[in-house]
């Protein structure tokens, strides 16, 4: 359980040790449980951002996300056109990939376009936490569940792009829909 250990002397997971900004994420947000369309929609855009990057990258790129977003409001996302589009793939405070702000404006759209509350939604595919055990280890943690396969499955049939089941699983770890925090860390006490 050393690797669990941080400089600081607090026990976490361990990649939440590797970085102070990881630390600082793992104790004030990863696994808490978050509602709300405006911060769902944020963590859903920033998970997909982050495919195939570190989440560091995303982290310390965040401010710059929000502020090109629009705080991530999905009406006003909805309505971005190709000039915005342009505007994006300018700006060095994000992650510029066109395929990736494409979905972020393509989600924003599918979201007015849902018959409820996107959280409603995004939660009705939150794992009974009733008998579910505790990873031991990081490396007992999946990158995939059947929930999140359907999670993903769902949003596609919805209209929504660039949310696979690793992106959407690592979305419910975000957000508190699952807990994976470790045996041994003080968030899983």
């Amino acid at each position: 359980m050393s690797e669990l250990l941080g400089s600081d002397g607090i026990s976490r997971c361990s990649w939440g040790n590797t970085a102070p900004d990881y630390s600082e994420y793992h104790d004030t947000e990863w696994g808490y449980p978050l509602r709300g369309e405006v911060a769902l929609f944020e963590r859903l855009s920033l998970e997909a951002f982050q495919s195939g990057l570190s989440w560091i990258v995303i982290l310390r790129k965040r401010e710059g996300f929000r502020r090109a977003f629009e705080g991530f409001l999905p009406d006003r996302v909805a309505t971005f056109t190709e000039d915005d589009v342009a505007r994006l793939l300018g700006d060095a405070g994000i992650v510029r990939n066109r395929a990736k702000i494409a979905a972020t404006i393509t989600n924003a759209r599918a979201i007015a376009e849902l018959d409820g509350p996107l959280d409603e939604l995004l939660w009705s595919f939150a794992p009974d936490p009733e008998g579910r055990k505790r990873p031991s280890t990081m490396g007992d943690v999946p990158a995939i569940t059947p929930e999140s396969k359907a999670m993903a499955r769902e949003l596609k049939k919805r209209g929504f792009t660039f949310v696979g089941p690793t992106t959407c699983y690592a979305m419910m770890q975000a957000t508190g829909m699952v807990d994976d925090h470790v045996e041994g860390c003080w968030r899983a006490a």
